[in-house]
């Protein structure tokens, strides 16, 4: 039996996140950013955000999320300079949260056991956490999804201590 992955963050972090996704939508395109955190035995723990728009200023200009390669090298410096790793990352679709065509053939990170957020409407409030769309990243363009009535298995957003 496949074990389930587990990402935490707390509560803040969750609708800081939130709030900046939709902010970044500007109300007619798509926005996302990579939650960086620490993974220890699996457990994914998400303490800081950084948006798509940070990395690469056009991000977002087709209408849809696409990083062009330097981006990843500001990721990767980012990560050197915080001791921190990509736990996830998240993006917002206009009205569901299944993955598109184009989210499953092109992850933002292909590695086996990478979590992708697909967050619906926008990331207009409320969000909750059951209508996000939570896919694991098992290699070769294939997906193992966890949304739904399931997501609360490997997303946990925690109170603030």
């Amino acid at each position: 039996m496949q074990l389930e992955p587990r990402l935490r963050m707390t509560r803040s972090l969750w609708l800081s996140l939130m709030d900046g996704l939709h902010r970044r939508t500007e109300g007619n395109n798509e926005s996302g950013g990579f939650l960086l955190g620490t993974i220890n035995d699996g457990e994914r723990v998400a303490t800081t955000v950084v948006y798509y728009d940070d990395l690469d200023l056009d991000a977002y200009e087709s209408g849809i999320c696409v990083l062009h390669a330097d981006a990843f090298g500001r990721l990767w410096d980012r990560c050197t300079e915080t001791g921190l790793s990509v736990v996830a990352d998240a993006h917002v679709h206009g009205l569901g949260a299944g993955q598109s065509h184009s989210d499953r053939e092109n992850p933002m990170i292909a590695l086996r056991g990478h979590l992708a957020l697909i967050v619906p409407r926008m990331a207009r409030a409320p969000v909750r956490r059951w209508s996000v769309g939570l896919y694991e990243y098992l290699g070769d363009h294939k997906w193992r999804a966890h949304g739904g009535c399931h997501v609360s298995r490997v997303l946990t957003i925690e109170s603030d201590r």
